[in-house]
């Protein structure tokens, strides 16, 4: 069974979200994913600068498995990306909600069908 941290918010596309100060949060792929994926041997980060909309495409995994887009679970501004990932992306399998996570937005509005931790356990049920 996955790990689903409950202080966070979820999308149906297995990102999560993690509110930060004001109008940032950081972002990544949840455990369900990372297990699916298998072994993440590479990861096209966003860019700093770069505007995301919810629900596009912002970056992409590959694993030994497969290789599967990453989209951004909200509207913004990307205002870090996570680099340690360049050097070891199996940060993303070894702890998705921590040094794994991805990038930081500065959102300018959040989509209102995240899933909170109970919602999302039974998505991945």
């Amino acid at each position: 069974m996955s790990s689903i941290p409950s202080d966070l918010k979820y999308t149906k596309e297995h990102e999560w979200i993690r509110q930060g100060t004001g109008n940032r949060a950081q972002i990544g792929i949840t455990d369900f994913a990372q297990g699916a994926l298998g072994d993440i041997v590479y990861i096209q980060l966003p860019k700093i600068g770069q505007v995301v909309k919810a629900g596009e495409v912002c970056g992409e995994v590959e694993s030994t498995k497969s290789v599967s887009e990453i989209f951004s679970p909200l509207t913004g501004t990307v205002t870090s990306v996570n680099t340690e990932l360049d050097k070891a992306p199996e940060f993303l399998n070894q702890d998705p909600y921590g040094s794994g996570w991805i990038a930081e937005i500065e959102y300018t509005s959040a989509p209102e069908d995240l899933l909170s931790s109970d919602e999302y356990s039974v998505l991945t049920a």
